[in-house]
């Protein structure tokens, strides 16, 4: 069983190394408020360059892919499960803040993660 779920890693790590389209749409900072019991999902706004870089829209700095960046959000989603969080980004929110199906993917499989991790205790890191 671990020789599988080290493979099963193996397989994440890799893809996860992988090129990606920025969406034009924003991006969202997944985190676990384990006191409420909520998963929430921070919005924030940018533009893509034409380099497919991610540029804040109020300054026109590019948004570096690691370290802390001090940006305001634009919107603040919650829920206690990967499936309520999913319906009010996804359902109740328009314009829809995602406009890419591939980054709609990559949030439901980071719900799932957070979810579990809140349920189970475990760290949650998103990816």
């Amino acid at each position: 069983m671990d020789l599988i779920l080290e493979d099963l890693a193996a397989i994440d790590n890799k893809l996860s190394q992988r090129y990606i389209e920025l969406d034009p749409g924003g991006y969202f900072i997944i985190y676990l408020d384990r006191g409420a019991g909520l998963i929430y999902a921070k919005h924030f706004t940018n533009v893509i360059d034409e380099k497919g870089l991610a540029v804040d829209p109020e300054t026109g700095k590019v948004i570096p892919a690691r370290g802390k960046v001090e940006r305001t959000h634009t919107t603040v989603f919650s829920g206690r499960t990967a499936k309520e969080l999913g319906i009010k980004i996804f359902e109740q929110t328009q314009p829809c803040p995602v406009t890419q199906l591939d980054h709609a993917a990559y949030l439901g499989r980071e719900f799932v993660r957070a979810e579990v991790a809140l349920v189970s205790g475990q760290e949650y890191i998103q990816d």
